[in-house]
């Protein structure tokens, strides 16, 4: 994969919307955390969730959440990298784990009017931005990685139709049925998500929404974020839903081969960190074993124990994350964790307040789905 610029970026969660206005918050330690909007909390264990507050008042909710957040950060990508509202010609690659599942369970439950075209993003795409060409992939917690290794692949093309431009994008929001899911397979329900801390007990949703331009070339771009040096993606198929420490650590070494970059290079890592009882542990087994003598080396942050877990999103908002962390010295921490387990003990993971004044140029960051469907992608600051 050739190397390639990231000229805008958008994104909104629960912690802000807006790239400047996330960043800040996240490196702040502000938290998205809060009790339940957007449907009956006296139906579960756990209360609390990382939504995004745009509901017409607590307890109610409205279809087509996850298309509104997803074209609000696309326009604010767009509008970053001077392409304006018209994006026709421009291929939109979404990552996504459920679309619009929420609508249809609202549909379904409550007779709530939406269009069965609105299930489809590509419908609302094309009413907003004139898009004429978009794709959505369903891989799960890793979709906006694996979209942004199929944009990388798109600008190797070559030809008359090859684009020079691609949008990649990433979105989920809490659904009924995956919020009951998940809080039932922990035997005590979680309240907050703490990647990696040993008292940790799983995994809570959060809603968000992330889009980056991406460039063949830097030539007439109106400023360049950063630059993706390659994305690596597998499939392990180990389990369902239990992760592979090597199929893990196999997408790692395959980003670091095609980015032509080796563990001693690397500044900072955004970790996928569910602080789900499995996954931490695979990861930071994966971690250990791929950075080896350099483990200790580059700073480790977690933003989803801020941000809760934004599924297809979250590896494109910690791009987004990572990028600005690179650019501006700073890196948020990790909230909660106080006690990391055996695996991560020795990570520099940043803790406490966020870490300021570092020089930072490489960047990793993890994606790993269900399924073992596992990404990573190399990125290099500007600064």
């Amino acid at each position: 994969m050739t190397i390639r610029p990231i000229i805008g970026m958008g994104a909104v969660a629960a912690t802000g919307s807006g790239v400047g206005e996330l960043f800040e918050n996240l490196c702040a330690g502000v938290s998205g955390r809060a009790e339940l909007r957007g449907f009956d909390r006296t139906r579960f264990r756990a209360q609390h969730a990382y939504e995004v507050d745009d509901r017409p008042a607590p307890g109610e909710d409205v279809p087509g959440r996850a298309s509104r957040l997803l074209h609000e950060a696309i326009a604010q990508a767009a509008a970053d990298a001077g392409l304006g509202e018209d994006l026709s010609g421009i291929p939109i690659l979404v990552g996504t784990g459920l679309r619009e599942l929420r609508s249809l369970e609202l549909w379904w439950a409550d007779g709530s009017p939406f269009a069965d075209s609105g299930l489809h993003f590509g419908t609302g795409l094309r009413e907003r931005f004139n898009a004429d060409v978009t794709h959505t992939f369903s891989n799960a917690c890793s979709a906006s990685l694996y979209a942004l290794a199929l944009a990388g692949d798109l600008l190797d093309q070559e030809g008359p139709d090859a684009p020079d431009t691609v949008i990649v994008a990433g979105v989920d929001v809490l659904t009924e049925s995956m919020y009951g899911l998940l809080e039932r397979v922990h035997a005590t329900p979680p309240d907050r998500v703490r990647p990696f801390d040993r008292n940790r007990t799983g995994v809570l949703m959060g809603d968000g929404a992330a889009a980056i331009v991406l460039r063949r070339t830097e030539e007439g771009a109106p400023q360049v974020h950063a630059r993706l040096r390659g994305v690596a993606v597998n499939c392990d198929a180990f389990h369902v839903t239990a992760p592979s420490p090597e199929g893990i650590a196999e997408a790692m070494h395959a980003a670091h081969r095609l980015a032509g970059v080796k563990p001693a290079d690397l500044d900072l890592v955004m970790v996928h960190g569910t602080g789900t009882l499995l996954n931490d542990e695979a990861e930071a087994t994966a971690l250990a074993a791929v950075l080896g003598d350099d483990a200790s080396g580059p700073l480790m942050t977690a933003v989803k124990s801020m941000t809760g877990h934004t599924s297809g999103a979250s590896g494109l908002i910690n791009l987004i994350v990572g990028v600005r962390a690179l650019n501006e010295g700073r890196v948020p921490p990790t909230v909660g964790l106080e006690d990391p387990v055996d695996e991560a003990a020795k990570f520099s993971f940043v803790t406490g307040e966020a870490a300021t004044d570092r020089t930072l140029r490489l960047a990793q960051l993890n994606a790993f789905g269900f399924g073992g469907i596992n990404a990573v992608a190399i990125v290099e600051g500007t600064q």
